[in-house]
């Protein structure tokens, strides 16, 4: 009895040393992090020979996509006001991507497939995956964190609202202030109130956590600023060195918060860093990525947070293939306004006659080989990097490892 009372302390010792807490992983932001890379493009990714060896890891034996061994999620998201929100839970595989219905999978992958896939293959530990993703949401208002205060009008929207009548000019101050009021922040407060509701009881949604041994909230990933890059009003003087600064300091103060509200002070955070475009993209497009990265480098984050550039995901050919497919369409909208530099400018044109016009001009510009590029790696538009699972696939591998670097330290 002696020896079994001597012995306690250190086998309750080891027991900790082997006690493998469920691994909790955040993501969180708008379109790109909702996902629009349809299944089907999958093959793309196997045309690569650098690639080829993800895709496997992204199918099963049967050629389906693989399921996570011990990976789970729990996704909420809905329509663009939030007024639809749900959750979609189960083991995780493809189709966690954007969703019309939340429980209803669309066919599409999000960063979330191949982040899920790296950890679980690298975790022994069950590991739970908690995404909060809606659509055309920004940092300056719906997602606003806590601390940045309400939401104030800049000196440039000041001068641009309460002048004269304009293009993107409230035309009621005061009902706009009001909805205003009512979206800054709504979206954070879903996010952490959802995180919090799975926590409670995370058993609901991963079968495999033991409350004995707890969860660790391991990593927080960021992916959004679509909406906030392209608001020229919360954000003016375009083409100017520090334009997107008030969103660096908004992006610093949504790491803090988000710690504090989560009771997670080092939380690894992995900020994505718009790459839209990709090495081709605008001037602004290259400053905005600038001030995603800028939080990374404060001495406060250092070793615990990380900018990870998605701009070197961008498919390029496929980009290239795009930009005639806009050429295409914009000869069609020349020949549906009489413009004068084209074929129809005198109006002439039957309906007919401009489809057949259009599918001639298209055939010369797009080849057919591009053509079936284009069918095989893209479903779609830019601003979504062009609905590439390839890219969807390596920008979520590169998500968990930048976490798991900075969970080893």
């Amino acid at each position: 009895m002696k020896h079994t009372l001597k012995l306690l302390p250190l086998l309750l010792l080891t027991a900790q040393l082997h006690a493998k807490p469920l691994k909790v992983f955040i993501l969180a932001g708008q379109s790109n992090m909702e996902g629009h890379a349809k299944i089907e493009t999958f093959d793309y990714i196997g045309d690569d020979p650098a690639t080829a060896p993800l895709l496997k890891q992204m199918r099963g034996p049967d050629g389906q996509p693989a399921v996570c061994d011990h990976t789970w999620i729990s996704y909420l998201t809905g329509r663009y006001d939030g007024s639809s929100n749900g959750e979609g839970t189960g083991k995780l595989t493809a189709g966690y991507g954007a969703r019309d219905d939340a429980t209803k999978s669309n066919g599409k992958i999000g960063p979330e497939f191949t982040f899920g896939l790296t950890m679980d293959a690298a975790l022994k530990e069950p590991v739970l995956i908690i995404k909060n993703a809606w659509g055309g949401r920004s940092l300056n208002t719906e997602f606003r964190p806590p601390s940045a205060g309400p939401y104030e009008l800049n000196d440039y929207q000041k001068k641009l609202y309460y002048g004269p009548p304009g293009h993107g000019v409230p035309k009621d101050m005061n009902q706009w202030q009001e909805e205003k009021k009512k979206e800054t922040g709504r979206f954070y407060r879903y996010m952490i109130e959802h995180v919090k509701h799975v926590l409670a009881d995370p058993k609901r949604v991963c079968p495999a956590y033991d409350a004995a041994q707890g969860y660790e909230i391991a990593g927080f990933v960021w992916f959004q600023g679509f909406n906030d890059m392209v608001d020229g009003h919360t954000y003016p003087d375009r083409g100017k060195p520090g334009r997107f600064a008030v969103y660096s300091d908004l992006l610093t103060k949504f790491i803090r918060d988000v710690r504090k509200d989560l009771d997670a002070p080092k939380m690894p955070f992995v900020i994505g860093v718009m790459g839209v475009d990709g090495k081709k993209a605008n001037p602004d497009n290259f400053t905005f990525r600038e001030a995603m990265t800028a939080p990374s480098l404060l001495p406060e984050f250092k070793g615990n947070v990380i900018a990870v550039q998605t701009a070197p995901f961008w498919s390029e050919e496929l980009s290239a293939i795009d930009e005639k497919r806009a050429q295409v369409r914009q000869m069609g909208s020349f020949l549906n306004s009489k413009h004068k530099d084209h074929a129809n400018a005198d109006g002439h044109m039957t309906e007919a006659q401009k489809r057949e016009y259009l599918k001639e001009y298209e055939a010369k510009l797009i080849s057919p080989a591009e053509e079936a590029l284009w069918k095989r790696g893209a479903s779609n538009a830019g601003y979504h990097y062009l609905g590439c699972a390839k890219t969807f696939a390596l920008m979520g591998r590169a998500f968990a490892e930048a976490n798991l670097s900075m969970m080893k330290k």
